[in-house]
């Protein structure tokens, strides 16, 4: 009898620790467009949407496009890499959802690389966007592409203060309202890096940045925006090596901004640069603002040290 109760433990031990292997995350998961949700998201057992497999990923961990596919809506709330794959058409179709929402803690970082996000189909007024940085430490968006969302295409508001959003070689075009908004909560400082990003035929502005937004600008593009290329709102901009064309506005500084530019083009705009509400807009003096219909002056020249 002592024996037979031995080996039952032993059988228990056993059950539970296979059991816990089965339920355990893994660091890395993949998806693809074949894939299946109940799969365990293994390199050879893929999933099949994104938030299918965030909930077999360990916080921090990665999850993996290995071909084409559309790979759904997604809430992420731990620190995560999501990665399309270098080539690959990694996809969120949101026909009027969000793509992206970004909710996780405080200390958590986020990447999303190689991604496409489409809002094509949404209902024109629906309050969508892209992504959606509600609250962690860090967002970095990657060689993505935004487009065609009801409201932003990409919007940082993060409550969590101080934290930092870098989006590098990313395309955000064709969304019925603004591009790319900097929108943090009422005392809140979001410090946001723009590198090499193309905000063009957005209905509102190509970027827009609101109080407690700290902003740097790099090697980018703002055309063809209905609106205007760039509007800083109480908070600071700075902008290096720009071309700002073909927009309403080129640049709009108000309600107590600062914006400094440098190596940047202004043209082409109907207004070149307007500023109001106490506002500066400070040029180094190697920036091109012409031919535009109006607002050519105005910046304050300083010299370089």
């Amino acid at each position: 009898m002592k024996r037979f109760f031995r080996a039952a433990r032993t059988a228990g031990v056993i059950l539970c620790a296979i059991a816990g292997q089965a339920s355990a995350q893994a660091t890395r998961t993949w998806v693809s467009g074949v894939g299946d949700d109940v799969n365990p998201c293994s390199r050879t057992a893929p999933c099949k949407t994104f938030a299918g497999a965030i909930s077999k990923t360990a916080a921090g961990g990665e999850i993996d496009a290995l071909d084409p596919g559309g790979f759904g809506s997604l809430t992420i709330t731990k620190a995560i890499t999501i990665d399309g794959g270098g080539g690959v058409v990694a996809s969120v179709l949101a026909s009027g959802t969000n793509g992206i929402v970004i909710s996780a803690g405080v200390n958590d970082a986020i990447v999303l690389r190689n991604l496409s996000i489409n809002g094509a189909g949404t209902t024109a007024g629906t309050d969508t966007r892209g992504i959606k940085f509600l609250s962690g430490a860090s967002l970095v968006v990657e060689h993505c592409d935004v487009s065609n969302m009801a409201k932003r295409g990409i919007s940082i508001e993060s409550s969590t203060n101080g934290a930092v959003a870098t989006i590098i070689d990313t395309s955000v075009h064709g969304n019925t309202n603004n591009g790319i908004v900097v929108n943090p909560p009422t005392g809140i400082t979001n410090h946001v890096v723009l590198n090499n990003v193309r905000s063009v035929n957005n209905t509102a502005f190509g970027l827009g940045i609101n109080v407690g937004s700290i902003v740097q600008v790099h090697d980018s593009v703002f055309s063809n925006n209905t609106g205007g290329g760039m509007l800083a709102d109480n908070a600071t901009l700075d902008v290096d090596g720009t071309f700002v064309n073909g927009n309403g506005t080129g640049m709009t500084s108000q309600n107590g901004a600062t914006v400094r530019i440098a190596g940047t083009t202004v043209t082409g705009n109907t207004t070149g640069i307007v500023i109001s509400g106490v506002s500066v807009v400070n040029s180094y003096g190697d920036n091109y603002i012409n031919g535009n219909t109006s607002g050519n002056s105005g910046v304050i020249l300083i010299s370089k040290q």
